[in-house]
């Protein structure tokens, strides 16, 4: 039908599109189909930029990446059908690690929704499919419920936990004229609540009169620009999961990024006799990895959450404050004054020396990534499932809040390095570094080329292990025979030349610092190919860096040579 009326109405589904640009929405990514051509229509001439991944998981994990990086909602449109159930992952990924998603569908017309009859793309419910990723799944059955939806959505993304959220536009609802409707300025947001102020009061008093006190620090404390000060003024140390990387700057005396599953850092937390637990929801993929029950919290434990239900699951607190964990974070510190040492630096330090107990071959993986952090000092690193992230989820310090983020803890899944550094890129506008294996990249190979056509820097360092390593080595560890992990691996480098990105390949640790800081400085995207030779490579240079000239001496012979694609005529 014709959407635009002679007296200049729009459709429904543009009228969505000027909403979205109403709230902000610069990007959208998602793959054009016959069900949503009409929100193409609102796209065209709104300012919000398109990016065509080439999978609707594609699509789904470049916003998650997107939405980390830029601290706004990634915003994906889907077709109904396959385009929901393809993006039903990265939705997953992101419920799990609370990432701000909205996920904008369309689904058959009323009277064909559900019917049973076979309609292109159906489904029985696609709501009730979508329900369990998502902080709520609504159907628009009426073009004057979608400002209200929105406000809901946004809403959600301001002042809650964040979470995916998806809304459902009946095609025949999309098409139809948007009739009187209007698109506010500056539609009303809300705001983060701050915790109870007779709840801080008891809170304060206990971390005043701690004699050790230590910090678990997660995620959604990465706003919480005060924090640093807090636990400089309770001489507190600061356990920091994955997602909280980067609070404490590397070198910080009261960092501890060695995780809350390994043995030192739970003697400190064991011996602490306040923990302030803020922004995390002490998940048993950053507290107890291997399962083991190990974790103890003897003293008082006050967690600081935006989410009460989540404050309750796990660890019952003595005291639970319910808020967003900046106002938390600065309402504490403002509170608190000053006392005596307590010890702090001495107890961090304690707790990182866990670090020179790992293994090497994790010693060595954590030392590629502070190769990769000090060349490129401010770079975001973004992470599959991958050996080097295992290593990095252990114990590495990021260079910024956010800094370093991957799919390797909660819901844990595969192919997301890729896509969501190219969702990153976009949030940045400058390189970013891609961790991943060469069975992961697999899972979303094809998004190579759309990091080429949305002008992104991507560094991604692939390793190479010629299947799924980790697994592989698990099942050997079992005694169970080690079937369908040698899988076949193509030529990934010359897959990237054919997609138009530069390929290098490093076996030193120099030829790493080398080839990174060139493609820094370049245009482009660069693909890194590595082996075990280089994860042998820095296990030797820690130990030559024991000796006096050792590191000088090991590197000195290096080459490196980077194989970059013609450029168009």
């Amino acid at each position: 039908m014709n959407t635009e009326t002679s007296a200049g109405q729009i459709s429904t589904g543009m009228y969505l599109i000027k909403l979205l640009a109403a709230y902000g929405v610069d990007t959208v990514f998602g793959i054009p189909g016959v069900h949503t051509i009409e929100l193409y229509r609102g796209l065209a001439g709104s300012g919000i930029r398109h990016v065509t991944p080439r999978h609707e998981q594609g699509a789904g994990f470049m916003a998650d990446g997107y939405a980390r990086a830029s601290g706004k909602p990634g915003v994906c449109l889907i077709i109904s059908g396959p385009g929901m159930t393809n993006i039903l992952t990265p939705m997953g990924q992101a419920y799990g690690d609370s990432v701000p998603m909205l996920v904008i569908s369309t689904v058959n017309a009323h009277g064909r929704m559900g019917s049973g009859a076979g309609w292109l793309h159906e489904l029985p419910n696609q709501q009730a499919l979508v329900a369990g990723v998502a902080a709520f799944s609504r159907t628009i059955h009426r073009a004057e419920e979608l400002p209200g939806a929105l406000a809901e959505a946004f809403a959600v993304f301001d002042s809650a936990r964040p979470r995916p959220v998806h809304l459902e536009l009946p095609i025949d609802v999309m098409l139809a004229p948007a009739g009187h409707l209007t698109v506010p300025e500056a539609p009303a947001r809300t705001t983060r609540p701050g915790p109870d102020p007779q709840l801080l009061e008891q809170a304060t008093m206990l971390l005043a009169g701690a004699r050790s006190p230590v910090i678990l620090a997660g995620g959604g404390a990465l706003s919480a620009t005060s924090l640093p000060a807090l636990a400089e003024a309770l001489d507190a140390p600061v356990v920091m999961s994955t997602n909280a990387r980067g609070i404490l700057p590397p070198g910080h005396p009261l960092a501890v990024t060695l995780s809350a599953s390994m043995p030192e850092t739970r003697a400190l937390i064991a011996d602490a006799d306040v923990v302030l637990a803020i922004g995390t929801e002490m998940g048993p993929t950053d507290y107890d990895m291997y399962e083991d029950g190990g974790l103890a919290i003897p003293g008082a434990l006050i967690r600081a959450d935006i989410d009460p239900a989540q404050a309750q699951r796990g660890w019952p607190p003595t005291l639970a404050l319910i808020g967003c964990a900046a106002l938390t974070a600065q309402a504490l510190h403002a509170a608190i004054t000053p006392s005596a040492p307590r010890q702090g630096t001495e107890r961090a330090a304690q707790a990182q020396t866990g670090l020179a107990s790992l293994d090497p071959a994790i010693r060595g993986d954590l030392a590629l990534l502070a190769r990769v952090r000090e060349t490129l000092t401010d770079a975001l690193i973004v992470g599959d499932s991958t050996q080097a992230v295992y290593a990095g989820n252990l114990g590495f310090a990021s260079s910024r809040p956010g800094g370093y983020f991957n799919s390797a803890t909660g819901f844990g899944t595969l192919g997301y390095g890729l896509p969501a550094a190219i969702g990153a890129a976009l949030a940045e506008g400058k390189p970013v570094v891609a961790l991943i294996g060469d069975g992961g990249v697999q899972f979303t190979l094809a998004e190579l080329t759309s990091a080429i056509e949305a002008g992104v820097q991507v560094i991604m360092l692939l390793y190479d292990n010629q299947g799924y390593g980790e697994i592989k080595s698990e099942m050997k560890r079992l005694n169970v025979p080690a079937l369908g992990v040698d899988i076949l691996t193509p030529d990934l480098p010359a897959i990237a030349r054919a997609c138009g990105w530069s390929v290098a390949t490093a076996a030193t640790p120099a030829q790493l610092t080398t080839v990174i800081a060139e493609a820094s400085d370049s245009d482009g995207c660069l693909l890194v190919h590595y082996s075990d030779d280089l994860r042998v490579a820095f296990q030797k240079a820690l130990c030559c860096a024991l000796a006096p000239s050792g590191l000088r001496d090991f590197f000195k012979n290096d080459t490196v040579l980077i194989d970059r694609p013609p450029k168009p005529v």
